[in-house]
């Protein structure tokens, strides 16, 4: 059993599945289904649609919760002709990515493409984790550290 694979479902995890397809490239999410030899057949429960989500905050991380702002999202839901669902959201004006990770989500379910669908995660999570470091790197070019340099005497 993988590490993706979780004891109680069929598939992989799929919060974790959900997580790498909000974070993915598109192109990664549109290769993925071009690669595949037998695209399952498959209708729109709801979307692909675009609407607004508030962002909730609290002050200092626990204190009392206040509206930071609103964010923009797309979201899709998707039945596979075998009858799973899937569920797809992301930031951004992207509704086909959102179909795109409704479809993931959907055939993670399926124990056939299970090990498809865990090699595309890890795929998924190397480039996020290789952009972070890469961001990391940039910021830490730029970071300053200031000491206080005591005077005199004690």
């Amino acid at each position: 059993m993988t590490q993706l694979q979780n004891a109680d479902m069929a598939g992989p995890d799929r919060r974790r599945v959900m997580e790498a397809c909000a974070k993915a490239e598109r192109s990664l999410l549109e290769g993925h289904w071009a690669g595949l030899a037998a695209k399952p057949a498959y209708q729109a429960v709801r979307g692909p649609e675009t609407g607004l989500v508030m962002i909730r905050g609290r002050i200092g991380g626990g204190g009392a919760p206040f509206n930071l702002g609103e964010a923009t999202v797309s979201r899709a839901t998707i039945r596979l002709e075998t009858g799973e669902i899937g569920f797809g959201q992301t930031l951004g004006l992207d509704p086909r990515k959102a179909e795109l990770a409704a479809i993931v989500d959907a055939l993670a379910q399926r124990p056939d493409h299970a090990a498809e669908i865990a090699d595309l995660v890890a795929r998924i999570e190397d480039d996020v984790a290789r952009a972070d470091a890469e961001e990391a790197a940039q910021t830490a070019a730029t970071r300053v550290d200031f000491f206080a340099m005591v005077r005199g005497e004690d």
